[in-house]
């Protein structure tokens, strides 16, 4: 079946737009209450080069202090010397304690086991090698597991479970991708973060957006009709998508709601995982 996406919707995006000082001071202050509250001063976040994790950690050290903020990058054999560099550029910006601790070896041991693994299964691999020395360093360091996912990955699935899901604050998980680069740019992420095309980085050429088959611009405002403003399927195909998209995003969030089961989230939307936006496991 071939799915047509849809063209851009500007007053969907105008609905969507946040107020970013409010926005701002909502999640520093919930980034600053769930570390202190437990008695900690500190957090630990991968730092990827992307604009997720750039936002995570510039929220964090608004909240906690740079001091406070242990960034650390965790580069395999395959990953671009850009992501690096970018994450370098805001550890360098915000004046972050950092480290660097490749994953290659670790990885490519276990690999060397699993004769028929697939790219998708190494990606995972990957991403639960990077939360195992995220926590292993949240013990040395004596501060969170700070989270960066974001509400549309988390809507439709794209995320790894006990990987980048596993952490124990989610600073930005009710904005979605377009919000996200809406309150990057206001808080002062470097351009070049901002413009990259999104890429987890799991091997050379991936991006987000070709695996996921549509844009960022394109889902967001398909599922902030569905989940923020509850329209039907109908009636989000009303506003000029085309049915078979909408069915099939709708479709992603339904399926991956196992993956939903998270930490506190800061509730920034009218609808939000763990608050309102609540259904049953098996509700497929």
């Amino acid at each position: 079946m071939t799915i047509k996406t849809p063209s851009l919707k500007p007053g969907i995006a105008a609905r969507m737009a946040i107020n970013t000082d409010i926005g701002r001071k909502m999640l520093v202050g919930f980034i600053r209450d769930q570390i202190h509250k437990i008695g900690m001063k500190r957090c630990v976040i991968g730092l990827s080069g992307g604009i997720d994790s750039a936002l995570s950690a510039y929220l964090s050290a608004e909240a906690l202090g740079a001091e406070h903020v242990l960034a650390v990058r965790m580069p395999y054999k395959t990953s671009s010397e850009d992501s690096l560099s970018d994450a370098q550029t805001v550890i360098d910006a915000l004046g972050l304690p950092s480290l660097t601790i490749p994953i290659t070896d670790a990885a490519d041991a276990l690999f060397a086991q699993i004769p028929d693994i697939t790219p998708m299964r190494m990606g995972n691999v990957m991403a639960r090698l990077r939360m195992t020395i995220l926590y292993d360093q949240s013990v040395s360091w004596g501060g969170l597991v700070m989270g960066t996912s974001n509400k549309t990955e988390m809507l439709l699935g794209y995320s790894t479970i006990y990987g980048d899901s596993g952490v124990a604050v989610q600073p930005i998980a009710d904005l979605y991708k377009t919000q996200v680069r809406q309150l990057s740019a206001a808080l002062g992420v470097p351009e070049a973060i901002l413009n990259k095309p999104p890429s987890a980085d799991l091997w050379v050429g991936q991006t987000d957006e070709g695996e996921l088959g549509f844009t960022y611009a394109e889902v967001d405002q398909a599922l902030y009709l569905l989940v923020d403003e509850r329209y039907s399927l109908e009636e989000a195909a009303a506003e000029g998508f085309d049915l078979a998209f909408v069915r099939e995003v709708w479709r992603r969030v339904k399926v991956n709601h196992y993956k939903r089961t998270m930490p506190n989230v800061a509730k920034v939307s009218k609808r939000t995982f763990g608050h309102d936006f609540l259904y049953l496991r098996d509700y497929v």
